[in-house]
């Protein structure tokens, strides 16, 4: 039936996108027959919507067709359309030292690359850095871009180099000075590739800088656009050349799943590298943790369970703790994902039972939490979503928890670590890690779990106890804090001083909200029925972020959506679950192969900025799918029980051989659809519970008959593919605060320290400094979708006190340029360790203590040298500092750290900055950054 849902903003709309279509039970439709050959029997129908259609033996969109034709054999006519119907409206933008710091956002440069007459080639006029270029040249309508353009770039730097020659430094439109010593090169990133809005990896890409051979501050390169070299085809057939014999086996009625198993099977022997541990993808060679850990969850604990193990020991430090992937800013703590080894090592003794390796992961996930409890977890989280920062006890609502310490956890979001992709541009990576995601949080509250179980089973109640307690309380600040009015949870909470909550849907962190229980019941169920689905899947984040291409934002990940079928299934969405698997079948089938992700908007895998074959956690959710959905297996320490789930339209009769649990060898065959079991029994008899034991040994039989059912379920909620609004970037001068229009916006609302403040159609409004305030600006557009909020801009009637830290310690030699006062201090493994900071405050209230800093250890994306250190009061603990990579070599790149929040009584306070055991980062050797001064500001 057709159903309504609520956009973000509160507009109602008409289900669009195959809203309409409720499963029914599998059709028969004639197969196209081959002039020449036998007929082919007819196939059922299993999933349609107007994108593609699902057969028990084909995929079919538009002209393309995959087809199994036995157990071990695909075929596919798939091309990828990258090429094909190319815009010749180019949009790019110039960059500093791979920085987004030419203009501001939404601003950009654009040409229409069409060669003028006599020319075979497009050119730019002479640009000038910083300065607008919009090219008016109509495009008729059925105009596209021609293969193998070239297109050359001239950009006129002599401004820069000019303010370099003049003053040492050139200032970018946002205020930050860039100085001579620091240019490494200029660099061009823009929509159509070779062109890409990756800033941060422009160093990397081929043809993105710009040379000046001559000298004469005219910088130059030619790129060569629509090469049909990147269209990225396929092969055509896959045939099975593997032996995968010693693997499950599994046999239905529908020869494409059965086929896209084998598959996965082959591409799973492959995934396993000669040293025994897995391989992230085709093309990401090496152990990267949340790939393999959320890999061995959904399948390879079951499949591969030594390899699974050599995988995770990888990824331990010498220091025996989690290593976090590299990652915003130099790694942990600005990524704190890593918590999911925790859940993989849990999976894996679920699995085998294996007591030596219980013992072994233990103390390693005990030591990394406390690590994190230091570095990452806030208690200063403890508010409701839209409410101030710090309530008092009197304005707690009489439902939350008496007693209760709840809060959240910080850090990038899981998986989701490319930050343009997910993160509005004004956040650096000290923003990043003061950010609180669902996901991660959801990842956080698992472990705590795993490691009370742990503690439980080896004998260590205290542990067990504390642990509990702790998962009770982060699954209490998510629940509180970042669920939405949507049916949903937020993306996270972003801010400086004060935090706000991203209203976007993240679809792993509902996937797992749902699966490891953060989302109860009613509130389960509302996640999975409302969070947006697109014809191709349900994508990463909704709404999209404009400006951005495809890899992240405006995309579908196979293995995300894997997780999404599972969570379907705990709570019983019939609906859900089957375009979940159609989601996973369709590329598998006609990409022939496992890809890493696709373009939401039109399902292609060539549209993304980075894609792998053969990846490990895509294939690992399409073994999921048979594993965890239909077989319905949950791996807990007494047994292995059995919850089958089985659309209706993949009725009929399936089995399952040669699957290993611990000491047992089962041949499960299932008959029937639904969720409901009819009967079951293992050799004959009846089994109880549903539930084989943990002591089984030797070869088994267990069948199982469902009810036959048919569940009632709502949704998908089906949406068109939507782009937010761009951030606005405000600016406050004369008691105003004012901004350009945003395309496309019908009105802004204004945020006054997190909270909705007012709501206006005007660029502008009038605020009174008084008291410490942070504003933002969220553009929303037509349908109620909202940008991001803008930058936090502080408004307050008396300056921050600067402590100049040259005067608490002696100041360095380096040359570094860009400092305040008369100089800066470094710290380091070996230099001032210990940073006594006495700061006299005229009044009592609360206080933002933050530090100005230069981290030129590594780029701002990647690498693992983040600095951090532990801020005291006395001996008492006021938190982390966290000091992230702010560029190569880039020491006079200036920014501030995390902000933390002291309650501190009028007069002088002994402040100092240390280094601790748990403040190691992922280097373990190069732990240093150079301080400025630490700023003191009154917020309250």
């Amino acid at each position: 039936m057709c159903h309504s849902f609520a956009l973000p903003g509160g507009l109602l709309a008409l289900a669009l996108l195959g809203s309409c279509q409720t499963p029914k039970p599998a059709t028969s439709v004639q197969t196209p027959s081959v002039p020449g050959q036998p007929q082919p029997a007819e196939m059922p129908l299993i999933w349609k919507n107007e994108a593609f259609a699902l057969y028990a033996d084909r995929v079919e969109q538009g002209s393309y067709v995959a087809r199994a034709l036995s157990p071990t054999e695909l075929t596919s006519n798939y091309q990828s359309p990258a090429n094909a119907y190319q815009d010749p409206r180019i949009t790019f933008k110039f960059s500093l030292n791979g920085q987004d710091n030419e203009m501001a956002p939404g601003q950009d440069h654009s040409l229409v690359a069409i060669p003028q007459a006599g020319s075979t080639a497009a050119e730019t006029p002479l640009l000038t850095f910083g300065q607008q270029f919009v090219d008016q040249t109509p495009v008729p309508a059925t105009t596209y871009l021609a293969p193998n353009t070239p297109l050359k770039l001239r950009l006129d730097m002599r401004p820069v180099l000019a303010a370099f020659k003049k003053q040492g430094y050139y200032t970018t439109y946002t205020g930050n000075k860039l100085y001579a010593q620091d240019f490494k090169g200029v660099y061009v990133a823009g929509n159509t590739a070779p062109l890409s809005w990756d800033f941060a990896n422009l160093n990397h890409q081929p043809g993105a800088e710009l040379k000046d051979p001559d000298g004469n501050g005219i910088y130059e390169v030619t790129l060569v656009l629509n090469q049909p070299a990147a269209a990225k085809t396929t092969a055509g057939r896959w045939q099975q050349t593997l032996n995968t014999a010693d693997f499950p086996q599994y046999r239905s009625d529908y020869p494409l799943p059965d086929a896209l198993y084998n598959l996965a099977l082959e591409e799973a022997r492959r995934a396993v590298e000669p040293d025994s541990t897995f391989r992230t993808g085709q093309e990401w060679a090496g152990v990267w943790t949340r790939d393999i850990s959320y890999s061995i969850i959904l399948a390879q604990a079951t499949l591969q369970p030594k390899v699974a193990m050599n995988s995770l020991l990888r990824k331990v430090s010498k220091q025996g703790r989690i290593i976090q992937d590299t990652g915003t800013g130099g790694a942990y703590p600005c990524s704190t994902d890593r918590m999911i080894w925790a859940v993989a090592a849990w999976e894996i003794y679920l699995v085998t039972g294996d007591e030596s390796w219980l013992r072994k992961v233990y103390p390693i996930i005990k030591s990394s939490i406390e690590d994190d409890q230091q570095n990452a977890y806030d208690p200063n989280s403890r508010l409701l979503w839209k409410n101030p920062s710090y309530l008092k006890p009197e304005d707690i609502p009489s439902f939350y928890p008496p007693g209760n310490l709840t809060f959240l956890v910080r850090g990038e979001s899981s998986f989701l670590d490319w930050r343009e992709q997910t993160y509005p541009r004004w956040m650096q990576p000290a923003d990043i890690y003061q950010s609180e995601n669902l996901g991660t949080n959801a990842v956080h509250y698992q472990a705590n779990v795993v490691l009370a179980k742990m503690a439980q089973h080896l004998g260590q109640q205290e542990v067990a106890q504390t642990h509990s307690a702790t998962a009770v309380h982060i699954k209490s600040g998510i629940n509180y804090n970042l669920w939405t009015d949507y049916g949903y949870y937020g993306q996270y909470r972003y801010g400086r001083n004060y935090l706000t909550v991203s209203p976007k849907a993240e679809t792993l962190g509902e996937a797992l909200c749902v699966l490891f229980g953060v989302a109860e019941e009613a509130r389960a169920e509302s996640v999975v029925q409302h969070t947006p689905t697109l014809p191709f899947g349900t994508p990463c984040i909704y709404p999209q972020i404009p400006g951005i291409p495809p890899y992240h934002n405006n995309a579908v990940w196979p293995f995300v959506q894997s997780f999404w079928a599972l969570a379907g299934a705990e709570v019983g969405n019939e609906a859900s679950v089957l375009e979940s698997m159609a989601a996973v079948y369709r590329p598998a089938a006609l990409f022939l192969t496992n890809k890493e992700n696709f373009v939401a908007e039109n399902g292609d895998f060539a549209g993304t900025q980075i894609n792998s074959s053969n990846m490990l956690w895509s294939l690992s959710g399409s073994l999921a799918l048979v594993y965890k959905v239909l077989f319905g297996m949950r791996f807990e320490p007494e047994g292995l029980v059995l919850r089958p789930f089985v659309p209706q339209a993949l009725q009929g009769r399936r089995e399952l051989t040669g699957f290993r649990y611990r000491g047992a060898v089962l041949d499960i065959e299932l008959q029937g659809f639904g969720n409901d079991i009819s009967t079951i029994t293992l050799d004959g008899q009846p089994l109880p519970d549903a539930t084989v034991p943990a002591t089984l040994t030797g070869r088994h039989t267990v069948r199982i008959t469902l009810k036959n059912q048919a569940l009632f379920s709502v949704g998908p909620n089906h949406v068109p593919n939507r782009f937010a609004p761009e951030t606005p970037a405000v600016r406050y001068a004369a008691g105003h605060l004012s901004w350009a229009p945003v395309a496309g916006a019908s009105a802004y609302q204004v945020l006054r320290n997190g909270r909705f403040a007012a709501r206006t159609t005007e660029t502008s409004v009038a605020v009174t400094p008084a008291t410490y305030a942070e504003y933002q600006v969220v553009a929303v557009d037509g349908q109620g979708l909202e940008s991001f909020a803008s930058e936090p801009l502080a408004v307050a009637d008396r300056p921050a006190q600067l402590v100049q830290l040259e005067t608490r310690a002696p100041k360095s030699s380096k040359p570094y340029k860009g400092f305040s006062g008369a100089g800066f201090v470094e710290i380091s493994k070996t230099v001032n360790t210990r940073l006594s900071i006495p700061v006299t405050v005229p009044e009592t209230g609360l206080y933002a203590l933050d530090f100005r800093y230069a981290n030129g250890n590594g780029p701002i994306n990647t690498n693992n040298r983040c600095a951090i250190r532990t801020l005291r009061l006395g001996a008492r603990q006021l938190g982390t500092v966290v000091l992230p990579q702010r560029g190569v070599d880039e020491w006079s790149n200036w920014g501030f750290s995390n902000p933390l929040m002291v309650q501190l009584t009028k007069g002088t306070h002994p402040l100092t900055l240390t280094i601790e055991p748990a403040n190691e980062n992922m280097h373990g050797e190069v732990n240093q950054a150079m301080l400025d001064y630490l700023r003191v500001t009154r917020v309250q």
